[in-house]
Formats: structure tokens, C-alpha cells, sequence
């Protein structure tokens, strides 16, 4: 259930962050390991401020079925921003943000 949507355009280690991220969802906000799903969009171009630099930026949306309190989606968020950085390949003028949320309740699997 956890949709995990990372959109990047800093170098980063899709693979360990994702499999570093979904003992930390699980662990937070009561969700199963098999249940959770990263995909990885890079970001083919990014302008942040006023463009006078060359920043890249990481953001991640967890998408959750509701129920989970805001308390815990804030600890979730606080998680990925600390784990974030020991996954990318480069520190100086990346921009790193995380939104916990909760899915539509037309969201359905299978």
C-alpha cells in the first residue's frame, strides 16, 4: 500500500534508499514490507529560487491508505529527510524534501 514516488534530478542510490526507506515506513506507520512500491522518476530539468544556481533537488511523496495520525506521517517525513542524504552521491546544493499523505479513496490494487 505504501506508494513511495521519488522524483530526483541530484545523483542517487535509487536502489539502497528504497530498500533502506521500507523498513523505516514499516516500522513508522504500520505497513508491511511487500506492500511497499518505490518508483524513481529522474527529473530532466529544475529550477530552484531565482535560478542563479545550480541546485538539484529530491523529493519524496508516501502515499498511505488514511488512518495513520499526523504525528506519525511528520516522523515519516522527518525519517526520509535523515535518511536521504547517506544515499546521494553528492551533498552541496541539493535540496531535499518529503510529503507523507494519504491516498485518494478511489485508490485500489491488486
Amino acid at each position: 500500500m505504501p506508494q513511495i514516488t521519488v522524483d530526483y534530478s541530484a545523483p542517487l542510490d535509487r536502489r539502497g534508499f528504497a530498500l533502506a526507506l521500507h523498513p523505516i515506513v514499516v516500522a513508522t506507520v504500520d505497513a508491511t514490507t511487500d506492500s511497499c512500491k518505490t518508483r524513481f522518476r529522474e527529473i530532466e530539468e529544475s529550477v530552484c529560487g531565482d535560478g542563479s544556481t545550480d541546485d538539484v533537488v529530491v523529493h519524496v511523496d508516501i502515499a498511505l491508505l488514511p488512518g495513520r495520525t499526523g504525528e506519525a506521517k511528520a516522523r515519516l517525513a522527518e525519517a526520509v529527510l535523515d535518511l536521504l542524504p547517506r544515499h546521494l552521491k553528492q551533498s552541496d546544493g541539493v535540496r531535499i524534501s518529503a510529503e507523507v499523505r494519504d491516498l485518494d479513496p478511489s485508490y485500489r490494487n491488486r
